[in-house]
């Protein structure tokens, strides 16, 4: 085996970052106070690494090539990146990045902007010296969500009046506002500046921020006098719906000795069997500027390793730039981005809600983490994986929907539901010195369209009658209604019952004729989520609907059984054994594989049933995203917003949709369009995280300033810096509501809900 470059057994070790500059042939890290600025004529490698919840690490590999950057540059970069990939086992997703076409993957990295800076090895240009002051440059910063400061001539001649520009002279560093940019460009170059300060200078440099027609005396001496400048240059966002749909799908084999391309299907959507894991593929997507490389994991090895060299070949052949995005995923590493062109894409072993499964032939124990709900508030990060809001100790009240009106339930059996029915669930909880209100309007999977249409409009009613009404009463507790779909329960919804099985059995008690009476023999599902919180649901009692991830209670009239999957966890089993304390049996217990003949008699025979695996850690493969909606540009245009989340990304003129894959929750700026509003909102709820259509939580949040503790939460972080925030000349207590389309809403359930400004 030939030997690994050192740099290589550093790769990877930690969670984090790591950038290297190629040179000469050989790998150099880059200081970590100097990421994100990058030398125009080199090339370099960018490992991030995440440690997912299971405890595997996730690998994200780049090399990035300057435009001046040489061919002997490219060449070893390219090299390095197959050898690390290979040195990591195959694992890492790659990526090729151009100067000014990076993808978004590669910009969230770097939150303050990136920096392209002017030479590199080749041309005897070295790294910034930190504390250097004597330099002379100047940095157009561009971009409203993803920033670029492109280093550009120290003249008024690089000036525009749309831009920000940041004067770098060493001790002193001037950023200039042209009179046509905005706040938000703005906010970016003054973290551009600073961060110039910060990781070049150490500190030890001044930063003076002045708009246009208001230029310091130095900036004159170093520039000369200013001329008229011309107005910014366009950067509309042209939407050609028709060019983004267009991509097509080739396999790649070497399998006669030389490698060939085969066109597999000419128009999307692919079907995902058309993937096979002895070959690779390239989705071609050329013509929105990406090309993706699929490896699968049966694939020989000079295939995978010649991946990289495919793609370049092949977008030669095809005649696209230059520039075009390359990336390169493993089998089962696959991206939203690459599975957005199949049509109803699977993860491996995934299952769907309770008891739909998708089949596969191994099993496997899955160990569970117990969720500890008393470090919340020592964790934004695991308040924000769960949604929680506090750890579901507060005052609750539950009320049946019976009619066109509600009925208090018992509450000794609070966390027992129909689902024949519908509820309303007030929960109570003490947030920030504040007192706040969440109402779960629940619906069961059989409860009737009455019901429901009933759910939400008595819970509208309750949010006024707690001064949630359509003027917001001055420090009236903050309200939030979340409507919640059988078998889509959020984490905090099921920790309001104090530790035991939220229990949902079949039938309803609102019926025509009243109490649906219980059959003789039962059966009911035990799952438990990524919390460790159970739901246990009644199903038909038949062998159809076992599953080997879950734990079962079958009640008959001779006797009663615990049925453990071989893929069971220890909350499921706890849960099953509390489940039996409130159905009031004693059961025998069961292992998958040990049952008795009377077990299955009582479900009417063995038969087959669902023995995948569950996928392992959802939040791993399915990561909350956040994404912009904005009409700006006279079309309306949702932009995902790259990197982690962050309190900043949160932009007060649109309309910010945030997907946690089982929840959707929109949030709106202070100073959005009303057809933002209106058209965000659709988009939230005709899509769930999957992409597909269906029934999803959706939470509708208020005006930036009364924001719900959900979305608090969900993005870590997120603390009261905006809570105050309103926009100038509102008037106290002014209505501002969303108002989407009436069929859209009847057929989802959910009416409009007042949203007001805080004040």
């Amino acid at each position: 085996m030939a030997a690994q470059h050192p740099q290589f057994e550093l790769a990877g070790q930690q969670p984090g970052l790591q950038v290297w500059r190629v040179e000469n042939f050989d790998l150099v890290p880059v200081p970590e106070n100097l990421h994100g600025g990058f030398y125009t004529g080199d090339a370099y490698l960018i490992l991030n690494t995440i440690k997912q919840r299971s405890g595997n690490l996730q690998f994200d590999l780049h090399f990035w090539l300057g435009d001046f950057c040489t061919q002997d540059e490219s060449g070893s970069a390219a090299i390095f990146t197959v050898q690390m990939d290979d040195f990591l086992g195959g694992k890492p997703i790659q990526y090729r990045e151009v100067q000014g076409h990076e993808s978004k993957t590669f910009l969230g990295y770097f939150k303050s902007g990136i920096k392209y800076m002017k030479g590199g090895v080749a041309s005897g240009f070295k790294h910034v010296v930190t504390n250097e002051v004597q330099v002379q440059r100047v940095f157009q910063v561009k971009g409203r969500r993803v920033v670029r400061a492109t280093e550009v001539p120290v003249s008024w001649d690089s000036f525009n009046q749309g831009d920000c520009f940041i004067l770098d002279l060493g001790d002193e560093i001037y950023q200039w506002c042209g009179s046509q940019s905005n706040r938000f460009e703005k906010l970016k170059a003054t973290q551009v500046a600073k961060g110039i300060r910060d990781n070049e200078r150490s500190g030890r440099a001044r930063v003076y921020v002045s708009d246009e027609g208001m230029e310091r005396e130095k900036m004159l001496e170093v520039l000369g006098p200013k001329p008229d400048l011309p107005a910014g240059a366009s950067d509309d966002i042209k939407a050609d719906a028709a060019n983004r749909k267009r991509a097509k799908l080739y396999k790649v084999s070497n399998a006669s000795g030389g490698m060939t391309i085969a066109l597999v299907a000419a128009e999307n959507p692919f079907a995902q069997s058309a993937l096979e894991s002895g070959d690779c593929f390239i989705l071609d997507h050329g013509s929105d500027g990406k090309i993706f490389v699929w490896k699968g994991k049966d694939a020989n090895m000079d295939e995978r390793k010649a991946a990289m060299k495919a793609a370049d070949e092949f977008i030669k052949k095809m005649g696209y730039p230059k520039h075009t995005s390359v990336q390169i995923l493993p089998e089962m590493g696959e991206t939203p981005l690459f599975k957005q062109f199949f049509k109803n894409w699977r993860d491996k072993d995934q299952t769907v809600g309770l008891g739909v499964a998708y089949i596969a032939n191994s099993i496997a124990k899955i160990e569970k983490v117990p969720f500890d709900a008393a470090t919340l508030h020592e964790s934004s990060a695991m308040a924000a994986q769960h949604g929680m809001v506090d750890d579901g100790s507060g005052e609750k009240q539950i009320w049946r929907i019976e009619g066109s009106d509600k009925a208090p339930v018992d509450p000794s059996t609070y966390g027992q539901f129909y689902g024949g029915d519908s509820y309303i669930i007030l929960y109570n909880y003490q947030h920030g010195g504040r007192r706040g209100h969440i109402i779960y309007m629940w619906q069961g999977m059989d409860s009737s369209q009455d019901e429901i249409g009933a759910s939400a409009i008595l819970g509208a009613q309750l949010d006024e009658e707690l001064g949630g009404g359509p003027v917001q009463v001055v420090g009236a507790p903050i309200t939030t209604q979340v409507r919640v779909v059988q078998g889509k329960e959020p984490a905090h919804l099921m920790s309001l019952f104090g530790g035991q099985p939220m229990v949902v059995y079949k039938g309803g008690t609102s019926r025509e004729g009243g109490q649906s009476a219980p059959a003789d023999v039962r059966l009911f599902q035990v799952r438990s989520n990524s919390a460790g919180h159970t739901r246990a649901v009644e199903l038909d009692a038949a062998a159809s609907n076992l599953n080997s991830n879950d734990a079962f209670i079958l009640v008959t009239p001779g006797g009663s059984f615990l049925w453990v999957g071989v893929g069971a966890s220890d909350p499921e089993k706890q849960g099953s054994q509390q489940l039996c304390d409130i159905l009031g049996v004693s059961a025998s217990e069961l292992s998958e594989g040990g049952e008795t003949d009377q077990f299955w008699e009582a479900l009417g025979g063995k038969t087959e049933y669902r023995t995948s695996t569950r996928l392992k850690d959802k939040m791993d493969s399915h990561p909350p995203r956040l994404f912009a909606c904005s009409n700006k540009t006279g079309n309306f245009i949702i932009e995902e917003v790259p990197g982690e989340l962050t309190q900043d990304d949160l932009a007060t003129d649109d309309v910010m949709i945030l997907d946690t894959w089982e929840q959707v929750f929109v949030w709106i700026g202070n100073e959005a369009q009303e057809e933002e509003k209106t058209e965000a909102l659709s988009v939230a709820l005709h899509r769930d995280g999957s992409g597909q259509p269906g029934p999803q939580d959706a939470h509708r949040q208020n005006q930036a300033g009364l924001r719900a503790a959900h979305v608090h939460r969900l993005v870590p972080g997120l603390g009261p810096r905006l809570l105050d925030h309103r926009p100038a000349g509102a008037s106290h207590g002014r209505a501002f509501g969303v108002k989407p389309s009436e069929p859209l809403l009847s057929c989802l359930h959910l009416r409009p809900l007042p949203l007001r400004y805080k004040h």
